[in-house]
């Protein structure tokens, strides 16, 4: 019973918990109690009902519950970071019982960036064997992460917010009654990659509408195009030809910015979230004690 524990991955939206022993998974539990439904209170009580269902033993939480909207603000460990940087600087909520894992921070003032939660898959996928120890590494997401992994430390990495500019387009722009179809990465969508390199962003998306007007393209097909263009201008970013890109995501996700990137000449690996995270607490945890 020693080293069980118990890892939460606590989001914005949901929670997930992982009851732990020995770098295996033994329980897991989900629920919408992110941080917008705790609303700063009653973390407390969340966690006693944690170890009510789960064991009365340690509890890491990862996430969004260390930023300044969840319970306590657990301050960034700066970029290059290793494990143990952030093992050494975990805050403890109970001395001993329940800690909250740091975020880091890329502290360039041209282009800052941080991340909370993403850091734990990465040193997961590195020490389950999944992404080699310095690798290109995507997470995409509402706000995709590209990072250089250097020997297993995070590197410089940049964040993109190309899911959110995706539900934004949905939601409240001229192209939203064309966005509601499902995104396949077809040959609609693999264009939208190659325009993105070398047309202007705005400009090519108000082209997607134009597209269909004029009867260039079907208008069943612009949810791709666009979804295209927005991933495509993303992973040209990282200017991928020739390199492995390691992703880390869901399936569906991955398979978008997998086709992206190979259309952009290079290769990807779609990675398990949940083992890199899952391996990731595991290795923290182990480091803290």
């Amino acid at each position: 019973m020693s080293d069980r524990f118990i890892a939460v991955d606590w989001g914005t939206s949901n929670r997930r918990e992982y009851l732990m022993e020995g770098g295996q998974v033994l329980a897991t539990s989900r629920d919408d109690r992110g941080i917008i439904e705790m609303g700063g209170t009653g973390y407390e009580e969340a966690v006693a009902s944690i170890r009510a269902q789960h064991g009365d033993l340690p509890v890491l939480i990862a996430g969004m519950a260390g930023s300044n909207r969840g319970w306590r603000e657990a301050p960034y460990a700066d970029a290059p970071a290793s494990a143990a940087d952030i093992a050494r600087q975990l805050l403890w909520v109970e001395p001993g019982r329940t800690a909250i894992v740091p975020g880091v921070a890329w502290r360039d003032p041209d282009a800052p960036s941080v991340m909370r939660g993403e850091e734990v898959q990465l040193f997961g996928a590195v020490a389950a064997g999944l992404v080699p120890p310095t690798a290109l590494v995507a997470q995409p997401g509402t706000h995709n992460k590209w990072v250089e992994m250097r020997d297993g430390a995070i590197g410089r990495f940049t964040t993109l917010m190309t899911g959110e500019l995706f539900a934004l387009l949905k939601q409240h722009s001229i192209l939203s009654a064309q966005l509601t179809a499902a995104i396949t990465p077809g040959p609609a969508f693999l264009e939208g990659v190659r325009h993105a390199q070398d047309r202007p962003l705005p400009s090519a998306l108000f082209g997607a509408r134009a597209a269909m007007l004029l009867g260039f393209r079907a208008g069943e097909d612009t949810a791709d195009y666009v979804s295209g263009l927005l991933i495509g201008a993303d992973v040209g970013s990282a200017d991928v030809r020739g390199r492995e890109a390691f992703i880390l995501s869901d399936e569906t996700l991955g398979a978008l910015y997998g086709a992206a990137v190979a259309e952009l000449g290079g290769t990807a690996h779609l990675i398990d979230t949940v083992a890199a995270f899952t391996a990731g607490m595991a290795l923290i945890r182990s480091l803290s004690k």
